[in-house]
């Protein structure tokens, strides 16, 4: 953390600044260094504690932190196919329709998308819409549904989380809790999640900066989650598209996976493939893409769901 010194500090002023901060943080150590003090020695739970203690000392025109001061956990190093549910030592696909709507479909594309290459499936039970007159899912009428799914083909599955209430049930039968971009500065479902025991998956909101994504992934770390995948799925207010240098810079400061969403950032499915393709290119980790046997029948997010065939040529073309 760096205390930025008001401009042109006098010598006695300065000595009166380090004097108050040695009594305001016992123990750390200050450094000179470029427009200011350095100060060394703190934990991030000390450093956040004293933040509002020295602000407004006399002498001190503000805080910076870096990035990997705000976040040490999410900016460790650690390897990136970190032990959990899904192996990120290649591409990680996670494939299916946007929402669990009926058995029947749910089991075909399941099958289907474990043959073409899927290493876990979608399998959204509680859909947060914009209208409440929208489908907003099966809700607990689909756990079976995609308990059976999982059966069936051995895959773990991965469901949004809406809700505190639901962390708990849901946990039982899926391996990765997902964080939806609506939710991402919900802290108190971030804290639910992060202490089930499963893996968490993290959407960035829309418009959302890398150090505001970075401290979402920070809370599931520091609440005990052992698992985080961070995912760009785009922001509506740049219209639709990923942003390649958001995964780009994720990777280069954290041990992380980082995935895309390219079908929401897409809108049809055509864009969806190509998107998919161009962010495994920019150094994605792997995909979090809506896949079925028969997107042309489905009651959520259809034009933008890629067929099975398509679906295997992307796995395909990353072999």
């Amino acid at each position: 953390m760096l205390i930025r010194t008001e401009n042109n500090i006098s010598p006695s002023a300065r000595k009166a600044l380090l004097a108050a901060l040695g009594r305001k943080v016992p123990g750390a150590r200050f450094a000179a260094a470029r427009g200011g003090l350095k100060i060394l020695g703190l934990s991030p739970e000390r450093a956040a504690d004293a933040a509002p203690l020295i602000a407004n000392l006399p002498g001190t025109a503000g805080l910076v932190f870096t990035d990997e001061e705000l976040c040490p956990l999410a900016c460790s190093k650690k390897k990136r196919s970190a032990p959990g549910p899904l192996d990120f030592s290649g591409p990680v696909f996670i494939a299916g329709p946007c929402a669990v709507e009926d058995e029947a479909s749910y089991l075909s594309s399941a099958r289907g998308l474990k043959a073409a290459g899927a290493h876990a499936l979608r399998a959204a039970l509680f859909k947060p819409r914009s209208s409440p007159y929208a489908f907003q899912g099966l809700g607990w009428a689909g756990l079976k549904i995609i308990s059976k799914a999982a059966r069936l083909t051995g895959l773990p599955l991965v469901t949004e989380a809406t809700d505190t209430r639901q962390v708990t049930r849901l946990a039982r039968v899926c391996a990765v809790l997902q964080v939806g971009a609506r939710n991402m500065r919900n802290y108190e479902l971030l804290k639910e999640i992060a202490r089930s025991g499963r893996a968490a998956l993290l959407k960035r909101a829309a418009g959302a900066t890398l150090r505001e994504w970075l401290l979402a992934a920070e809370y599931l770390l520091k609440y005990g989650a052992k698992t985080v995948i961070l995912c760009e799925r785009g922001g509506e207010a740049a219209g639709p598209g990923l942003d390649f240098r958001m995964i780009r810079e994720a990777r280069r400061l954290t041990g992380l996976p980082v995935i895309a969403d390219p079908s929401h950032a897409a809108g049809t499915r055509e864009r969806a493939a190509s998107l998919a393709l161009k962010a495994l290119r920019s150094g994605a980790d792997g995909l979090l893409i809506e896949a079925a046997a028969n997107p042309y029948a489905a009651r959520v997010d259809g034009r933008q769901t890629v067929t099975l065939e398509t679906f295997r040529g992307i796995a395909r073309k990353t072999r």
